[in-house]
């Protein structure tokens, strides 16, 4: 069995095994029904439909239709960049969203939403599962936000830019006027660019006038829907600005507090289950990606390893500095080190370097 699909089995066999619980609890208790509303972030795209969307479906399907969520396209019911606040509100009981969005409140909420300083996916999801991620994410957001928060849907590293103007070093990098979000806001700064943030729904026109140079958004495969690549020749990679990137799933805590423990599992649990096939799904298709940008024309050009060097210096450095002032922030970034010191060797025991 491959090792994405060993995955996926674990997370399928975790919430069917959720599934039952809650079955069973429902059927003594009167098998309460829900109908709720979610807020998200995204104007369409894999964020919509291997996201937000595939959790609705997933908790309809393992409830046998008990719980229905209907998901809403970014700023439908609230502002897209401001979905904790729309579930805090109740305005919607769920939400989905990218966490660093809010790091101009809190920027503790970039740590768990990925940034310049982070691990690799693999060692992001190990962390959230099996280090205490998860559960030092839903404290910090019960306790800064107000609201139930866990993870749902990671991608791998994303594109570093779609570009009007080719980009490879760091002198390319001056004045590039680039969409971002998150800390790198201010990390682009210092590497010499003009950053700005959008909602997602703003960027293919801002990028096709010229109101920008540039935009990083999601990975190889993600990007294609948007259609960045007609407006912009250049494919930057790596994503050395987001390693990694996982996503939050909102939920009311007046809610979530109505539920029973075996919904409440059953519901963290399908958003594990969910993660892992959205990493699965967006691995597949980023593999087959960089030959439709070939064949629409579009050039392909790798950072210089001292863009790359220079970004996650100063990513870390940032961190370092912000950790100083924030009780909660050094907290999560201890814990991040401590799993980046375990796994320093990883590279060297699991896998196998051979060259045919």
């Amino acid at each position: 069995m491959r090792k994405r699909d060993f995955l996926k089995a674990g997370a399928m066999a975790a919430a069917t095994a959720a599934t039952a619980m809650a079955t069973t609890a429902a059927r003594a208790q009167g098998a309460q029904s829900y109908s709720w509303k979610m807020a998200t972030a995204w104007p369409g795209g894999p964020l919509m439909e291997i996201g937000a969307k595939l959790y609705a479906q997933r908790v309809e399907q393992f409830t046998g239709g008990r719980i229905k969520i209907q998901t809403f396209p970014g700023g439908a019911l609230g502002n897209a960049l401001k979905v904790p606040e729309t579930v805090k509100n109740g305005i919607a009981e769920l939400g989905h969203t990218w966490m660093g969005y809010d790091w101009g409140k809190d920027p503790t909420t970039v740590l768990f939403g990925g940034y310049a300083g982070s691990f690799d996916t693999e060692r992001m999801l190990h962390w959230l599962y099996e280090a205490g991620g998860v559960q030092l994410q839903r404290q910090f957001r019960e306790q800064e936000a107000g609201i139930i928060s866990t993870v749902l849907f990671i991608r791998t590293a994303e594109v570093f830019l779609h570009s009007r103007k080719p980009v490879k070093t760091l002198a390319d990098l001056k004045g590039l006027k680039l969409r971002t979000a998150g800390s790198w806001l201010e990390m682009a700064k210092e590497l010499g660019a003009a950053p700005v943030t959008t909602a997602g729904g703003d960027v293919y026109p801002m990028l096709e006038r010229g109101a920008i140079d540039a935009t990083e958004w999601g990975t190889l495969w993600e990007n294609i829907s948007p259609g960045f690549y007609k407006v912009a020749k250049y494919l930057i990679y790596p994503g050395v600005h987001q390693p990694t990137a996982p996503f939050e799933l909102c939920i009311n805590k007046e809610v979530w507090g109505k539920l029973t423990p075996a919904d409440q599992s059953m519901l963290d649990l399908i958003a594990q289950l969910v993660t892992f096939e959205s990493w699965l799904k967006i691995g597949e298709e980023d593999a087959k990606a960089l030959d439709f940008y070939r064949k629409a024309g579009n050039v392909i050009i790798e950072l210089d390893p001292e863009v790359q060097y220079e970004a996650r210096r100063i990513g870390l450095a940032w961190a370092a500095k912000t950790a100083a002032g924030n009780p909660w922030f050094a907290k999560v970034f201890k814990s991040q080190q401590e799993f980046e010191v375990l796994w320093k060797d990883a590279d060297h025991w699991r896998k196998v370097k051979v060259k045919g």
